[in-house]
């Protein structure tokens, strides 16, 4: 009888048990592969399904709402009027009114133009013409203004007219325009400066791609869950939605992947085999991970709770991002580097060390070495001045809020560098009366017509004042105003830029004295819709920050079992976010300047700079309860400092470049957001996460974990 030997069974059933392990992985890899292949080609059709006309912004209680629903009923349609200008360098002669007259033949036949075009009407000064373009509210208006801007340069070739298609319809089609760079530049930009740092920080050939590789694959499952959302119309997605999601979800699954990474690492560099490091790693990560991801995904459906449904649809948006970063990160991730083990990180393995048998339980830091040693002992020697000389310091930077005005922008000043119809506009405003393609409209009773007509008439900024006919034109000549239920359409032009300040002022100022006539009276235009939406987002941050902390709160008290040091980890959050505004402000006011802010750009700041600076927060105070169970809290956060520094540092400089990378897209609320989150979050991973919170809860001790039973342990020695 032939007897095998003992190793060599234990060798055999080791290969048994393995195998169903690698066939369980490369299926889960198989899985995510479908779902990518499902979902990547669905990235181009996101602009297909996506509206960024900003009157569909607007809550239906809005005024400027109501004057647009009941402006339809008036006009016949509800479409979005392009507004073409012409000018020439002296008064126009017969070819030049030839031109106009072969352009608005052509116009009138562009698919999309929804009624008949008017004009051209001509300048007072003879130098100048322009038209007013219906566009149907269904159709895709950067198409159509593209085919008006193709028509009107074959229709003026050969004259010396120049000509630029503005009003609503142009500013939405430049929109468009600036935002086409999200679905290839964008995506190029964040990932190769992630894939740069992660080479730099592993020095590994192989593992930036499988980190890379999951955020890609959470990228395809998110846009493949935002795609059929939007074409359901369950969400409203817009291009600045768009833009968000992809570098949210890029950023996030990087972030859950480095700190996956940097467990597996860990388990294999105390001689576990790849089974039982990915166990470990698994173990050790998925409650931050989870929690982080929890946090973020909760602080983004606040969101739900503003009235603006461009910042509402955000909500479902980002958090789906979210949840799909969340299973790739513990999912895919694992499955890859449980088939590669070691080789992940070929050609500079992690070492194997033992149980980090270096490191004393008495101070944390017998045994470390290099930068995180650094800050640990100046953490533990002088904490309270590490701490303090923190808060001062962030302190000063909130002292540039005062420079801070995110009242919104001039519709010109949205697209950087310039666009079409930004040069439309100027050229309006130097031959017509500024407003007169955009102008205000108000819905009257018929008995206070008149008197609200006069009233109107009488503001500083508006030339004239008419009722609209029968057919959508004035009432001129006896000709009786169209009324419906029991209702007049006033339409008064405005001699300011329809997106100006004053404008918006003009706007109020309407408003007061049409209401003390009749209070039902409605004012709505492109104006009123700006403002209306300026309004509502100031109201928007006032309602939901005060949300936001509260839930996070509530979840970092469940996370850590403590209620002192969730409020610590808040105040150090909140504050981190008041200096990362006031840096922002002096920035845009007087390096870039910037006329203003969007009056999103602060709630959208806080709510991306609280959620993911929590992030960081959680996954070191995680660690540190961990180790604070085991050696103590003083030894314990200096020992979590230590052992997460690398890591959250990394992700902290993945974050901020992914963001950084929104400042590619030619838009100034992207770049003003891409600012201000990779600005706060490096703030946050250097100078809060890396010595304000480990400087606080070192002075503190025990007491940050009342009142759980890890804040009664007997009291350490502080280290001198």
């Amino acid at each position: 009888m032939t007897h095998s030997r003992p190793g060599t069974i234990r060798a055999t059933h080791g290969r048994a048990r393995i195998w169903p392990r690698v066939l369980a992985g490369v299926g889960i890899v198989l899985i995510w592969l479908v779902l990518a292949g499902i979902g990547g080609p669905t990235f181009g059709k996101l602009s297909s399904v996506s509206d960024n006309d900003p009157a569909a912004f607007l809550p239906s209680s809005a005024e400027a709402t109501e004057a647009r629903e009941a402006q339809g009923e008036f006009l016949g349609t509800d479409s979005i009027p392009a507004i073409v200008v012409v000018s020439a360098h002296g008064a126009l002669d017969d070819a030049d009114r030839d031109a106009l007259t072969r352009f608005a033949a052509a116009a009138e036949r562009v698919d999309g133009v929804d009624g008949a075009v008017v004009g051209p009407v001509p300048s007072a000064d003879g130098l100048a013409a322009q038209f007013i373009v219906p566009i149907g509210s269904d159709e895709t208006i950067k198409t159509v203004v593209a085919e008006l801007r193709a028509a009107l340069a074959e229709a003026v070739e050969g004259t010396a007219l120049t000509g630029h298609v503005t009003g609503g319809a142009g500013f939405s089609a430049d929109l468009s325009d600036a935002f086409g760079g999200i679905d290839g530049i964008l995506l190029a930009v964040a990932l190769g400066a992630v894939f740069v740092i992660l080479l730099l920080v592993y020095r590994s050939v192989i593992l930036p791609f499988a980190v890379l590789l999951t955020s890609v694959f959470a990228l395809c499952a998110a846009i493949l869950v935002v795609y059929l959302l939007a074409a359901a119309d369950v969400i409203a997605l817009n291009g600045q939605s768009q833009g968000i999601l992809s570098i949210l979800v890029i950023g996030a699954t990087t972030d859950y992947a480095l700190l996956f990474v940097s467990r597996f690492r860990d388990e294999i560099a105390e001689g576990s085999d790849r089974s039982a490091a990915i166990r470990g790693a698994w173990r050790g990560a998925v409650e931050p991970i989870v929690a982080s991801g929890a946090t973020v995904a909760v602080a983004l459906l606040c969101l739900l709770f503003s009235d603006l449904s461009s910042n509402r649809a955000l909500g479902p948006i980002g958090a789906a991002g979210i949840v799909c970063a969340v299973l790739a990160a513990l999912s895919f991730l694992p499955a890859v580097l449980f088939l590669l083990g070691r080789v992940a990180f070929w050609p500079v393995g992690p070492r194997t060390t033992g149980e980090n048998a270096a490191v004393t339980v008495e101070t944390g830091l017998e045994g470390q070495r290099g930068l995180w040693r650094r800050v640990g002992t100046v953490v533990s020697r002088r904490p309270r001045v590490v701490w303090v000389s923190c808060v001062l310091l962030l302190a000063v930077a909130c002292l540039g809020l005062g420079q801070l005005r995110a009242d919104g922008v001039p519709q010109s000043e949205l697209v950087l560098g310039g666009s079409d119809a930004a040069a439309g506009e100027t050229m309006l405003g130097e031959h017509f009366d500024a407003g007169a393609g955009s102008p205000v409209y108000i819905v009257v009773d018929e008995s206070s017509a008149d008197e609200v007509s006069a009233a109107v008439a009488d503001q500083p900024d508006i030339s004239t004042v008419t009722a609209i006919a029968d057919g959508g034109g004035p009432a001129v000549g006896g000709q009786p105003p169209l009324v419906v239920d029991g209702r007049v359409l006033l339409s008064a032009t405005l001699t300011v830029e329809p997106d100006s300040e004053r404008a918006e002022e003009q706007i109020v100022q309407i408003r007061d004295a049409v209401h003390a006539i009749q209070p039902d009276t409605v004012v709505g235009g492109s104006t009123a819709i700006a403002y209306d939406t300026n309004v509502t987002a100031q109201r928007d941050l006032v309602t939901i920050i005060p949300i936001v902390l509260v839930v996070i709160l509530v979840i970092l008290m469940l996370l850590l079992r403590s209620v002192v040091a969730p409020v610590l980890l808040m105040a150090t959050v909140v504050l981190s976010y008041a200096a990362t505004m006031g840096v922002s402000a002096i920035v845009f006011t007087n390096v870039i300047g910037f006329s203003g802010a969007d009056a999103t750009v602060p709630l959208f700041g806080f709510v991306f700079l609280v959620a993911l600076g929590v992030d960081y927060n959680i996954f070191l105070m995680t660690r540190v309860r961990e180790e604070s169970a085991l050696h103590g809290t003083r030894p314990g956060i200096l020992r979590g400092l230590s052992i997460t520094g690398g890591v959250i540092t990394s992700a902290g400089l993945v974050l901020a470049a992914t963001f950084a990378a929104l400042s590619v897209i030619p838009i100034m609320f992207l770049v003003q957001l891409s600012f201000i989150v990779a600005f706060g979050v490096l703030l946050d991973t250097v100078l809060v996460r890396s010595l304000l919170v480990p400087a606080l809860g070192y002075d503190l001790g025990r007491v940050i974990w009342w009142p759980a039973r890890l804040g009664r342990e007997p009291q350490r020695p502080r280290v001198r």
